[in-house]
């Protein structure tokens, strides 16, 4: 095998991972238990099919505050008793193209992690899970890591 076979070999490994995990992320990736944060959730359209929209389950014990709606969206929430578990935000995002949408929240004040469950809605009516992985595992887009308390 030639050189430029191994240097095409490597630049694609370095660039595939990259491209395949740019989807519907949640970040800080980072937080503390009990900290209200502020949250971003990025949609690109990385396909040839317009996003049409975006849902987020809200993990128990993660209380929203604020919701952050740009322009030109619309947006339901769902509720249980006075609690947010759900947001969905609707808006068409063009192949090649991203939005961020955002919001507040106070995160729970035990456990060393959020599971965010997230799907992207496509016009073609197809819709894409983004929490799990193909091998059974969350993906760490769809987590944030808890640090502990400061106890003063």
């Amino acid at each position: 095998m030639t050189k430029r076979f191994w240097a095409l070999a490597l630049i694609l490994a370095l660039v595939v991972p990259t491209v395949v995990q740019a989807h519907v992320t949640v970040s800080p990736r980072q937080s503390t238990q009990g900290a209200t944060e502020r949250y971003t959730v990025r949609i690109p359209t990385e396909g040839t099919v317009a996003t049409t929209g975006a849902e987020l389950d809200v993990p128990e014990g993660v209380i929203v505050e604020v919701l952050q709606v740009p322009a030109g969206w619309t947006y339901a929430v769902e509720r249980a008793e006075d609690r947010i578990v759900a947001i969905t935000w609707q808006i068409d995002v063009k192949p090649g193209e991203f939005a961020e949408v955002g919001f507040v929240a106070r995160n729970p004040r035990e456990g060393t992690q959020i599971v965010w469950t997230l799907r992207q809605r496509f016009a073609d009516g197809t819709v894409t899970d983004w929490t799990m992985a193909p091998n059974g595992t969350v993906r760490p887009t769809a987590v944030t890591q808890l640090a502990a308390m400061q106890r003063r």
